[in-house]
């Protein structure tokens, strides 16, 4: 007979002690992820965004979904972004995330999960730059980084491609915003060098112009709040650097026409206005979509040497469970999870 599990809440400070240093152990646990998904082992409904009609730039999303194997839980994350924030002080962003028992449905715990999403974001990022340029056929892994868009996200990406094993020469940055190349400038420099002591740290260089950056790149991540594409030379990409169209919107559908395209799940990734999504629109088909990372991974597809290849994650609440149970488990191994109690109430009820 199973029983009602207790609930616990589980901090931003907590998460971020037990995320902190376990990058590549994060990294392992978004590719099993993904593999489990493209094996058919996770659930994945469609994601609900709750609009406001008073203030159309801002949202709340619904991410439900269900992992089974050894992860076997259900879960919920709830997750706002209010651009307007940023000129309150406070972050854009913000989330909690519920865990569900899989054997009775209950929750049995709520995490601050702004975190965990930054995380599994920057970690599928981290696995699909590493799937990709190891099965190019005659390229070597990019030694040019640029990064399009020098927010929370983008630091994140830069120190998982970091824990990814890249290692680069140079790093492009692009941002509309002054303060932010400052603050990611900073970033970097506080970068502890993984290389030996005695190793060149990578030339910075920053970009006025993001197609100048694009052209001077073999790596290019995209993680801005654009709401419509604004990179529609697909020139700039001739060279065939590898995209990670992290900000899923940059990119015009002239550009995405000409690129080896793979998403992390095709129904997910095509709608909301995705640059694959608005390209689907213009063309009246799917064709120009050759896979999912997953299909990356087990080698049924093998990206080209020649062209563009555009990774764009639609972002899979699958990963937020695996990442969060993680979490919840490193914690009361422990002891230090929070529970409430009498949360749940009255347990003598029937029917």
């Amino acid at each position: 007979m199973s029983s009602v599990p207790s609930f616990s809440v589980i901090s931003g400070a907590q998460v971020d002690s037990v995320v902190t240093g376990h990058e590549k152990e994060i990294l392992r646990l978004v590719e099993n992820a993904y593999r489990l998904h493209g094996e058919g082992s996770t659930n994945n409904p469609d994601s609900y965004f709750l609009l406001f009609p008073d203030r159309p730039s801002s949202r709340i999303i619904a991410l439900p979904a269900s992992v089974g194997g050894e992860v076997d839980v259900h879960g919920i994350k709830w997750i706002s972004s209010f651009p307007d924030n940023v000129e309150k002080g406070i972050p854009r962003a913000s989330a909690v995330l519920i865990l569900n028992d899989a054997a009775t449905g209950y929750p049995f715990a709520c995490l601050e999960s702004s975190i965990i999403s930054a995380s599994r974001t920057a970690a599928s990022a981290g696995v699909a730059a590493t799937a990709l340029s190891a099965r190019r056929p005659g390229r070597h892994q990019p030694r040019r980084v640029g990064f399009i868009g020098l927010g929370l996200i983008a630091r994140y990406i830069h120190k998982y491609l970091k824990n990814s094993g890249f290692e680069f020469d140079r790093i492009g940055l692009h941002d509309l915003s002054a303060s932010s190349v400052a603050g990611f400038r900073r970033h970097l420099e506080g970068v502890v060098p993984t290389r030996s002591a005695s190793a060149v740290p990578p030339e910075i260089v920053v970009h006025e112009d993001a197609e100048e950056l694009i052209r001077s790149s073999d790596l290019v991540v995209l993680a801005t709040t654009a709401s419509e594409p604004y990179l529609t030379c697909a020139d700039a990409f001739e060279h065939g650097p590898i995209v990670l169209n992290v900000s899923l919107r940059d990119l015009s559908p002239d550009v995405i026409t000409q690129s080896y395209n793979i998403v992390d799940d095709i129904d997910h990734c095509l709608k909301a206005n995705t640059s694959v999504h608005l390209t689907e629109q213009r063309e009246g088909h799917r064709e120009f979509i050759a896979g999912t990372l997953y299909d990356v991974l087990t080698g049924t597809t093998t990206p080209p040497a020649d062209g563009p290849v555009v990774f764009s994650p639609f972002g899979l609440g699958v990963l937020d469970l695996v990442l969060a149970k993680f979490v919840h488990d490193q914690v009361a191994l422990r002891q230090e999870l929070m529970a409430v109690p009498g949360f749940f109430y009255d347990l003598s009820r029937h029917g």
